[in-house]
């Protein structure tokens, strides 16, 4: 499992992009990664670290490969603009994040984050598979929005209590104390959506 501050940044969706650009562009012209080795007079190692994010390109080796794929330079760099502003996210391939005082049976998936400055809501699957005595409960800026997929918990929100049941909203400030209560009907699982300002 990975922390939040562990998550892909700009290097890394600036090398995810190049790597799609130099693919595309060889599969195009039906090439192998060993022609174009042979064209741009780099190793064919290099180009498949490229090609897999193994590797960043120096301003250089791009030249290079523009030259020997007969395209200008900022052709490497298409997508990368729309791409901020999109965020998809498989099933199953959320990023595992750790929550302080939760135990085993319970996983929290991160569902991606926009990049600044619109990265203002934090989607999150929960999925709890085991009960536990106490459940740690959680205080943060802006407002939360759970909407319930599987399952059946009481969700403690002051000294309020709700049934949620599937398909159930529950939208509240996040500065008062929140959190699940009693576990009812396993396996659970629920979309928590924190919208905060930038910065907080």
């Amino acid at each position: 499992m990975a922390d939040l501050d562990e998550a892909a940044g700009p290097e890394e969706a600036l090398a995810a992009v190049i790597a799609d650009r130099v693919r595309e562009f060889r599969r195009r012209l039906g090439w192998t990664v060993g022609r174009l080795a042979t064209e741009s007079n780099l190793s064919k190692g290099m180009l498949s670290k490229i090609e897999n994010m193994q590797a960043s390109p120096s301003l250089s080796t791009l030249a290079r490969l523009s030259g020997a794929l007969r395209v200008p330079v900022t052709a490497f760099f298409r997508g990368l603009s729309e791409e901020q502003d999109v965020v998809f996210v498989k099933a199953g391939s959320g990023l595992d994040i750790h929550h302080k005082g939760s135990g085993p049976g319970h996983r929290y998936q991160m569902l991606g984050t926009m990049r600044a400055p619109h990265d203002s809501l934090e989607p999150m699957l929960v999925t709890l598979t085991e009960r536990t005595e106490m459940f740690p409960l959680y205080q943060h800026a802006g407002t939360e929005l759970i909407f319930m997929i599987t399952g059946k918990m009481e969700y403690a929100y002051g000294s309020a209590r709700y049934l949620l049941e599937p398909g159930d909203t529950l939208q509240f400030v996040g500065e008062v104390m929140h959190g699940p209560g009693e576990l009812i009907s396993l396996p659970i699982q629920f979309l928590a959506v924190k919208a905060v300002r930038p910065g907080e």
